[in-house]
This record gives structure tokens, C-alpha cells and sequence, in this order.
């Protein structure tokens, strides 16, 4: 062999590496960006939807072909709601909600389905947070006198023992 050419080989090798290395971590860090889907709440199938006929069926009926709802009407248990919601996060951020639904089932006074309806996230509404403190009795006390006060309140023989 002439020399020089062992060390020529070993420069090539040696690039060959750190591009296969170099692709992999730049594909590896492509999949981490992927984003993770997540599917929560009960989605029920059009063909089970469509077995519900309103005027017909009942409570009973409804549990045995949808399962029973996500939520009920807080007064008088006549509206059901089936909620369901998908999300998308990619790496680090918030997550996305990609699609939503929620299928209103509401009954009649004997309990007999009287209309469905199909919400999606177009007919969302956002609230408005309110950011008030409620305020409580007592004193806002940081942790360092919290810690100073409590230092020569345990086992005191000369102190009455509380009820509490």
C-alpha cells in the first residue's frame, strides 16, 4: 500500500459516520416533533345514533345503544350528553383541540327521547374567567414566620392541652 492511503480511507470512513450519525439524530428529532393525538370521552358511532328514533324510544333504550352519557342536565335529569374530544400536542406546547362533539339527547316528562342534536366545536362558546380571590379570615403569614412561630410550641408541659 502507498502511504498516505490508510489515512484517506480512514478520513472517508470517518465522514461516513458522521453523516449516518448526523441523519439519524436529524430523523430522531423529526419523529419527537410528531404530534401525540388523544381521543377522550364517549363518541358515539352514526349507526348506533340513528337507532334512536325520538317519540319512540326511551331512557332504557338509549343507555343499552349509546351506553350511558358523559353528563346529565342538572334539573330534572331530562337532557343527556354524550362529549367527546380530540387533541393534538406537538412536543412541548398546548395542547390543540382538533375536533369536538357532543350529541344532545333530551326526554320528555315520561322519560321518551324528544329531540337529538349534534354540537361541534364550531358552536362553542368561550367563558370568560374571573381572576377574584375570595378573602378568608386570619393572617397571610410567609413560611419563614410560620416556622418561627410554631419553634417552642411542642411537648410544653406548662401549656394546657387544646381540644384540638
Amino acid at each position: 500500500m502507498a502511504p498516505g492511503t490508510e489515512i484517506g480511507a480512514t478520513m472517508i470512513d470517518l465522514r461516513k459516520t458522521a453523516t449516518a450519525l448526523c441523519s439519524s439524530l436529524w430523523l430522531l428529532g423529526l419523529a419527537a416533533c410528531s404530534p401525540t393525538i388523544q381521543q377522550e370521552g364517549n363518541v358515539p358511532d352514526a349507526d348506533q345514533v340513528v337507532q334512536i328514533n325520538p317519540g319512540v324510544d326511551d331512557k332504557n333504550r338509549v343507555t343499552q345503544v349509546l351506553g350511558s352519557p358523559s353528563s346529565v342536565s342538572a334539573f330534572q335529569d331530562r337532557t343527556w350528553y354524550y362529549i367527546s374530544r380530540r387533541t393534538e400536542q406537538t412536543a412541548f406546547l398546548d395542547p390543540q383541540v382538533v375536533e369536538q362533539e357532543v350529541l344532545a339527547i333530551s326526554f320528555d316528562a315520561q322519560n321518551i327521547v324528544q329531540d337529538m342534536k349534534v354540537y361541534g366545536l364550531e358552536d362553542g362558546r368561550m367563558v370568560a374567567m374571573v381572576n377574584r380571590v375570595t378573602p378568608t379570615h386570619g393572617n397571610d403569614l410567609t413560611i419563614v414566620q410560620q416556622v418561627l412561630g410554631n419553634l417552642g410550641r411542642f411537648n410544653n408541659p406548662d401549656k394546657k392541652k387544646t381540644p384540638y
